[in-house]
């Protein structure tokens, strides 16, 4: 049977978006389509790799080509034609900031955790820690190296079990020595961490941002072109004042709120396994609904999380019993990754999809 480019385009149609309520087509996130041979070459505006939810839209895009007797060949690309900005880390797909209205909540922990989960799944990732004062990501993601020098003296980051990492800590000549720097040297290293970094190609870069709402924090979000950011917060009224700050800091300079994630949500007894709620209960919830924005997670207190969680990223730990919870943050915060990169698209398609330039998906 033979189907015509055009034909296979409308069948598409049938695809709806999980997320934003209108089929694929319609929404400007087929950019192109192309038969040649038995093979459909169709180009897509999606840009959250390993995303759940996108990997099921490219799961039916390949059904709807099998059933017309074509072999799928699926690419993803987005530009400036659907409002994404490159000139800022062009080889970095999604920059996804990790923040807290104040210290102490595991805003870090979750950062790392977030890294080491999109890495599992398996994405390009980078870590940079941000938080040039409490620069604590390598106690949870150990670098395997010291950090290296390119000739044009750009910092290239050392692995740590997967996911490329830097941090203020790997730069100190002893992990206790204190970072005592101003603004002005601190917006530098900022400067130096987000140019002058040869992460290469990345899926996602995670950023752990310093707690609170400061001109470090400030800084950043004008620097770099956010995706979106997780706001971390903890049960108790004092830390959700906070964090009701940390939200409307993003919503003042237009950056999405993918969710909150509560640390710390309750305790799960080691004995019997029941869960108490020491610091409170639900009032994260109060956020969410407050805000609008999912709830992407609560985090248990458990002597895995709190004993050994700064050692090592527990979401890849098969055998703790936080793994299940950290895996199911991970899928979530890229779905939402994945929903609001769609939905920019979808607003940037003027005319129609077929006023869609084809494009091919760089190397």
């Amino acid at each position: 049977m033979s189907i015509t480019e055009h034909e296979l385009k409308i069948k598409l149609e049938d695809i709806e978006d999980p997320d934003l309520g209108d089929d694929i087509v319609s929404l400007g996130l087929v950019n192109d389509v192309r038969i040649e041979d038995e093979t459909a070459r169709i180009d897509l505006a999606l840009n959250a790799p390993y995303a759940p939810s996108e990997m099921e839209l490219g799961n039916r895009i390949r059904e709807v080509c099998d059933e017309a007797g074509l072999e799928a060949d699926l690419r993803a690309h987005v530009g400036e034609e659907h409002g994404f900005d490159d000139e800022v880390l062009p080889r970095v797909r999604n920059v996804i900031a990790v923040a807290s209205g104040k210290g102490g909540v595991g805003k870090t922990t979750v950062a790392a955790n977030i890294a080491a989960g999109l890495e599992k799944r398996g994405a390009m990732v980078g870590l940079l820690d941000a938080d040039i004062h409490g620069p604590n990501v390598p106690r949870i993601l150990p670098p395997e190296s010291e950090p290296g020098v390119t000739p044009n003296e750009d910092i290239v980051p050392p692995r740590s079990d997967g996911v490329r990492v830097i941090s203020m800590g790997m730069l100190t000549e002893d992990e206790d020595d204190p970072a005592i720097l101003r603004g002005p040297m601190v917006n530098k290293f900022m400067l130096k961490f987000l140019e002058g970094v040869e992460w290469g190609r990345l899926d996602y870069l995670v950023v752990d941002l310093p707690p609170g709402t400061g001109d470090a924090t400030l800084n950043l979000l004008q620097s770099m072109p956010v995706t979106g950011a997780v706001v971390v917060t903890t049960p108790q009224e004092m830390s959700l004042d906070d964090t009701r700050k940390g939200i409307q800091m993003f919503q003042k300079h237009d950056t999405p709120v993918l969710g909150v994630v509560e640390n710390m949500s309750s305790f799960i007894c080691p004995s019997c396994g029941d869960q108490h709620g020491l610091f409170g209960t639900e009032g994260a919830q109060t956020i969410v609904d407050k805000y609008d924005t999912p709830l992407l997670g609560q985090i248990p207190i458990h002597p895995d999380f709190g004993a050994e969680g700064s050692e090592g990223a527990l979401v890849k730990d098969e055998t703790s019993e936080v793994q299940e919870t950290l895996a199911d943050l991970v899928a979530d915060v890229s779905d939402r990754v994945g929903m609001t990169n769609r939905q920019r698209v979808a607003d940037n398609t003027e005319g129609g999809p077929d006023n869609q330039l084809p494009t091919e998906t760089e190397d």
